[in-house]
């Protein structure tokens, strides 16, 4: 949680750190201001001391629902930084953040850097700075454990309920497809078809998702997957706009919105076979769903995220699949780790590879995600099952948001 910077500061023996980019879309930056329509901003926080937002006066109202202590660019002359600069705007931006550190009572000492910028401005501008004030260092971390990613990991119950709110557009986006799929014509070769009786594409139902999130106030910053057949055996295949829909085939339907503005994501996922399945889709669902369920019934307190992705691979290997437990890089079987945590990013903290360490735990606080699947693209099959949830204070596990499991979804202007 946020109150936790200063200690994870101290711990990396971090002096400061500065935070550079707009207020949306960018984790680091909303999570500090609560986001809003903000954009080339500075936050500089000393360590023990509150923030300071660096903004620009024409977004003065936004910056200020922050709350934080406010410090216009203004402030400083811009003209005479420039000329001072003899015109580069790099070397005059150097200038302005030395400005803007000595404000912030930073004049020496380790400096983490944080932000989505772009990246050659900023590389240009903090070389400049060395020779400026080279009792400064400017450090990096390792983008997943990050002091940020670490105070993310846990979440306080508004930031839950933001989550949930956005599990509840997503099962209702996820509800409307669904609908729309099972009440579509079928031609006689099992194509389904839209209402003026062309074939129904792939890129047809992507438009009515895009729709249907955005009718919703909500976003697809990360994109989202609704894939059919061949391209359902590839895990972050998103789905060939051009494949017909058609029935007895596996669907993926991977779907994580986030709120307008770069706020708070949902990750949901169900596949679906419409009209039928055959017999050898329904094995590798029916296995699927037997791992979900067993994990979700063995979700221990505090337990190291890695055991349940553990698990999994060694289920899905007693079934004759390869996974990474016994295969480097698989490209068929069980081919990803279990989940990951759910945030101001889509992957956040604790994850669940066989790598991490014991310290991505499933604590109170938590949000995180459980997706087993089986891929064969070759087969023309992929299945995958995912939900979002949610390590409550009295240690329990809890879905954000419910859905049914079905795989066969019946159609109902088609029988076999």
């Amino acid at each position: 949680m946020k109150s936790e910077l200063d200690a994870l500061m101290q711990a990396r023996n971090m002096d400061a750190f500065i935070v550079f980019g707009h207020a949306e879309n960018n984790p680091p930056m909303t999570y500090l201001t609560g986001g809003g329509h903000v954009s080339h901003a500075t936050i500089i926080k000393k360590r023990g001391e509150e923030s300071i937002y660096f903004f620009g006066d024409m977004e003065r109202d936004e910056a200020a629902k922050s709350g934080l202590r406010l410090m216009p660019y203004s402030e400083y002359d811009t003209v005479a930084l420039f000329e001072k600069a003899n015109r580069d705007g790099l070397l005059a931006a150097a200038f302005r953040l030395e400005l803007m550190l000595k404000d912030a009572g930073v004049t020496s000492g380790r400096v983490g850097v944080y932000g989505f910028y772009d990246l050659s401005a900023i590389f240009g501008m903090l070389t400049h700075f060395n020779d400026l004030m080279p009792e400064i260092e400017f450090i990096g971390e390792a983008r997943e454990d990050s002091i940020f990613m670490k105070a993310m990991e846990t979440k306080d119950e508004n930031e839950v309920n933001r989550v949930r709110r956005m599990g509840k557009i997503t099962t209702e986006v996820v509800g409307k497809v669904k609908e729309f799929l099972t009440v579509c014509d079928v031609r006689d070769d099992e194509v389904l078809l839209n209402e003026d009786g062309s074939p129904l594409t792939v890129g047809d139902v992507h438009a009515k998702i895009r729709l249907w999130v955005a009718e919703r106030g909500a976003e697809l910053p990360s994109g989202f997957i609704f894939a059919i057949g061949r391209d359902a055996g590839v895990p972050h295949s998103s789905g060939n706009p051009k494949d017909l829909m058609r029935l007895g085939q596996t669907i993926v339907f991977d779907i994580y919105p986030a709120e307008a503005g770069g706020g708070y994501y949902y990750d949901f996922t169900r596949t679906w076979s419409l009209g039928y399945a055959t017999p050898e889709a329904q094995e590798l669902f029916d296995q699927v769903k037997e791992i979900y369920d067993k994990v979700k019934d063995n979700f221990d307190l505090n337990t190291p995220f890695r055991n349940y992705q553990q698990m999994t691979c060694e289920y899905f290997e007693s079934k004759g699949h390869k996974s990474q437990l016994n295969t480097k890089a698989p490209v068929e079987g069980y081919v990803h780790s279990l989940g990951h945590g759910v945030g101001l990013n889509i992957h956040e903290r604790p994850f669940s590879g066989l790598l991490v360490g014991d310290d991505h735990r499933l604590v109170p606080g938590v949000v995180v995600t459980s997706e087993p699947g089986l891929y064969y693209p070759e087969k023309g099959m992929g299945f995958r099952i995912e939900d979002t949830y949610w390590v409550r204070p009295d240690g329990k596990m809890e879905i954000l948001a419910d859905y049914p499991y079905d795989f066969v979804l019946p159609m109902k202007r088609w029988s076999k």
